[in-house]
């Protein structure tokens, strides 16, 4: 683009005078040129119209005030242009692709962090969703697991009702459904809760919110639990979400979700949590002043292991319930690791710099070594490091991933192959770089046979290392 400018101001000072001495051939040539020139501009600016439109968009997703309350945010890393996460592409739309620039800020005021700016939901959550979450049997029992703890430990024993929050296909409604107990998934991408349809589970096709909330309560009455995974920290109009639970809970009732953890995203240098759906990263401080401004209360939190590290959170409406002693440590350790100082922020921003830098490194040697490298899971995660860390094919051979959607596409961004578990297992590579380290203990129980005949993995959480 750069070029094409340049050019047209260098041709178009040329003084007419001078242009009298040119014979024919040059003037042939210089026309020629300008053709090329006005052809080049004309496949740049088609390249980049989705970048030139979103930049005069008016309403453009981008914010430099906190989504919760409204004051300034202070910005503390940018991960460049990023494209959709989980936007796994053929070649005929790379030209297409949308970029957007991944930059995360944080409130001093009510100690939110948060994405700046964020893609339409639509452009996330649609009904091509590659994901589902029941392609993980660790994630079927885990959600199982809740569900007999949630069922004991908040559900009424007379006619209960449950309502999940970004249902997905199912997994964890199942349960529920199996018991014959009334429940009712808010689910926005089409695909996925047709299959959670599909089993009998009751599940609407929506973004949820206040005015759906209302919906439901005319329908159904009051929720007793609403429980929610991976999926509250997607929806930037978090006020709307909180106060449709204040109006769809239970007097008594408890809203539940878990989502990553920042604790653990600062401590583990876990920045690969860091991509466009992800809009806010929780703390049980952040939370705590989200829910109080919202008539409802933190009320207990449990440390979890799922995803590398996530807090589950139990909300009640306002002195509803006892606030466990559980919430004040949390909040306490809390503030003794910094995450209530922008400080803090600014020192993970750093490590995530050397983390981006030891990687490449490696991966570049092992290149110049003659070493096959091959990705495993394509993962949302795996698209703000490939993207960010500028890992391309010629340093990835290919990435190894179960889903059907994403098999003979390309990751985003980056565009390296997405092929099947055969393709891996038909030769193994010498290296193995574990994109879904969050499931590592599964992953690794799985592909022993890798392991025994050679093959090593590369891992980049908490630390870069081959094991």
């Amino acid at each position: 683009m750069k070029s094409f400018f340049i050019l047209c101001a260098l041709f178009f000072l040329v003084h007419d005078s001078a242009m009298a001495y040119l014979d024919p051939g040059s003037g042939n040539l210089i026309i020629q040129s300008v053709v090329a020139i006005v052809a080049g501009a004309f496949i740049a600016l088609r390249s980049y119209r989705y970048k030139i439109i979103d930049f005069f968009k008016k309403n453009k997703p981008h914010t430099t005030s906190c989504r919760v309350c409204e004051k300034k945010l202070e910005s503390f890393i940018s991960f460049g242009n990023q494209p959709i996460a989980n936007g796994f592409l053929s070649p005929d739309q790379f030209s297409k692709e949308y970029f957007f620039e991944l930059s995360v800020g944080f409130c001093n005021e009510c100690k939110m962090a948060q994405l700046i700016s964020q893609p339409d939901a639509k452009m996330m959550f649609h009904e091509n969703y590659a994901f589902f979450s029941s392609t993980s049997k660790y994630m079927e029992q885990h959600f199982a697991t809740v569900a007999d703890k949630l069922s004991d430990k908040v559900l009424p024993k007379e006619d209960p009702f449950v309502l999940e929050i970004g249902s997905n296909d199912g997994i964890f409604l199942q349960n529920f459904k199996n018991k014959n107990i009334r429940h009712l998934g808010v689910e926005p991408s089409a695909n996925v809760a047709k299959c959670a349809m599909e089993k009998g589970i009751n599940t609407t096709t929506e973004f949820f919110d206040k005015e759906l909330a209302a919906q439901i309560v005319s329908k159904n009455g009051t929720a007793d639990l609403i429980f929610s995974a991976n999926v509250i920290c997607h929806i930037p109009n978090i006020n709307s979400i909180y106060q449709g639970v204040k109006k769809l809970l239970s007097p008594k009732g408890y809203f539940v979700y878990e989502d990553p953890y920042l604790g653990d995203i600062i401590q583990k240098t876990s920045y690969d949590q860091i991509y466009d759906e992800h809009v806010f990263f929780f703390s049980a401080l952040s939370v705590s002043n989200l829910a109080q401004r919202n008539g409802l209360e933190l009320v207990d939190v449990e440390h979890i292991e799922t995803h590398g590290g996530s807090m589950r959170y139990f909300i009640a409406h306002a002195g509803a319930q006892k606030v466990s002693q559980a919430v004040k440590k949390q909040i306490e350790f809390e503030k003794n690791i910094g995450l209530e100082n922008l400080e803090t922020y600014i020192k993970f921003s750093k490590n995530v710099e050397n983390s981006k830098e030891k990687l490449f490194s490696l991966l570049k040697k092992l290149k110049l070594d003659g070493k096959r490298v091959v990705g495993y899971a394509a993962t949302s995660k795996s698209t703000t490091v490939t993207n960010y860390c500028n890992i391309t094919p010629d340093l990835v051979e290919f990435i190894s991933d179960t889903t059907p959607l994403k098999q003979n596409k390309f990751s985003p961004g980056v565009h390296i192959p997405v092929k099947s578990p055969d393709q891996f297992k038909s030769q193994y590579p010498d290296y193995a770089l574990l994109f879904g380290w969050n499931h590592a203990k599964e992953i690794m129980e799985k592909e022993q046979d890798f392991v025994s005949k050679g093959g090593k993995w590369i891992v980049y959480v908490p630390e870069v290392k081959v094991i």
